[in-house]
């Protein structure tokens, strides 16, 4: 244990411009992350930084690149309170006569969830005719790097230029059998005896199987297969005009139109984890910039920008972080948050940010009598990080990011032990 205080003590002396631990401290830290501990039999990294002061309290391989998973949503979040401001970019338009020309502009509120009607219905009323088109779309319909088996699940949804529905189909079970919304799919609802317990769609193809002596209903939703054909006649029926599809190019002379706030799909897309928004907030981004839909672009845009002095250059491929190829260090995602924390007035972000035994995702983690968490959660498997703010009981708030992958164990358990950490933590500074 000496030996231990000692090391500690040196530690402290080195890094003693940017360091604020005692070394008592410094040793309950190294005890708790270093050898021996549970977070080194894989890959761990770990900082806390004083926000107001910006100095580094303690630090873990904060400088390696781990798999981000949702706390990719810190930069979706940040690349769109900086470029879309307050209200969504729902559609790009140009009238004659009695037809409406369309080309969607990425907004995802279209009949999904509880959010705010964009208005599309009332923009199109006073014409006979609309036609749409995708020309101005660049970015495909799954992100680089998916998953292709989580195609039929409610978390991969496709995404694309003016969603309806979230490119969702809604299951529920009626007197054992699968009832589907739109209706327009319940003839493409088909028995099986294959052993599955859900409405499982074709890989190709908008057809959908179950087998009624196992099925559950527990999916409510599931992904369609996307194509403008399909959204036509989906929209048609939705607004009781005419809809066509023509794939002409968006022309210079048009005009834009902003349809939703903002703020609850940012709120929906933190607390909630909604990978489908988050790809869609990109597309949107990318349409304010260039006119055109490319996630790809957007993010290189945001990386040479806004994150340019960002420690160290991060591997970011999509809005969501279902993709593997994501890579980011633990201090890269500190100083991301800080600048939200400066851009973000506070009472909205800690509305966005899920909150330990509160709400979100960590409702029913980190719970405690005054809640400590505010934070953004990211698992797949392997791989489990959490990135946000810490309150200690001295009062003051700092930014942390913990990052966890090639782990063997159950998500649960590493969640668990950096809870330990944590409250460590809160009850020393």
């Amino acid at each position: 244990m000496q030996k231990s205080l000692l090391l500690a003590f040196l530690f402290f002396l080195s890094f003693s411009v940017k360091a604020q631990l005692t070394p008592e401290q410094l040793v309950k830290m190294e005890q708790a992350m270093g050898t021996g501990s549970f977070f080194n039999n894989h890959l761990s990294g770990f900082i806390l930084q004083d926000m107001d002061q910006k100095i580094v309290l303690y630090e873990k391989n904060s400088h390696l690149n781990f798999i981000p998973a949702s706390t990719t949503k810190l930069f979706t979040l940040f690349s769109a309170v900086a470029i879309l401001n307050d209200s969504t970019q729902t559609i790009r338009y140009v009238t004659s006569g009695d037809t409406i020309r369309i080309w969607g502009s990425g907004d995802p509120t279209w009949k999904y969830k509880k959010f705010q009607d964009p208005g599309i219905q009332k923009l199109i009323q006073p014409f006979k005719q609309v036609v749409y088109s995708d020309a101005n779309v660049d970015a495909p319909s799954f992100g680089y790097g998916w998953q292709w088996d989580d195609y039929y699940f409610d978390y991969s949804a496709e995404r694309s230029s003016l969603p309806i529905y979230g490119n969702l189909l809604e299951v529920k079970k009626e007197a054992g059998k699968a009832v589907v919304f739109p209706k327009r799919f319940q003839d493409s609802v088909f028995l099986t005896t294959r052993p599955i317990r859900e409405l499982e769609r074709d890989f190709h193809s908008n057809k959908y199987y179950y087998n009624p002596s196992n099925f559950r209903a527990a999916e409510q939703f599931i992904p369609i297969l996307t194509s403008p054909e399909l959204f036509v006649k989906l929209a048609s029926e939705a607004t009781g005009k005419t809809w066509s599809y023509r794939k002409d190019p968006l022309p210079e002379n048009h005009q834009a139109y902003r349809g939703s706030p903002l703020f609850p799909i940012l709120k929906e897309m933190m607390l909630e984890s909604d990978n489908f928004l988050a790809e869609q907030l990109m597309l949107m981004v990318s349409d304010r910039l260039f006119q055109r839909l490319d996630t790809e672009r957007a993010i290189e845009f945001m990386l040479k920008t806004y994150l340019f002095d960002l420690p160290d250059q991060p591997k970011w491929v999509d809005g969501s972080g279902l993709s593997r190829h994501n890579l980011f260090t633990p201090r890269a995602m500190v100083t991301l948050f800080e600048k939200l924390y400066r851009m973000v007035p506070d009472q909205q972000l800690f509305e966005l940010l899920p909150t330990g035994g509160e709400s979100g995702t960590i409702k029913n983690s980190y719970q405690a009598s005054s809640p400590y968490i505010f934070a953004k959660t990211g698992t797949m498997s392997n791989n489990h990080s959490l990135v946000g703010l810490i309150k200690t009981k001295s009062g003051k708030t700092y930014s942390f990011a913990f990052m966890n992958s090639n782990y063997l164990n159950k998500a649960s358990e590493v969640r668990r032990e950096m809870e330990k950490v944590l409250l460590m933590v809160r009850d020393m500074l």
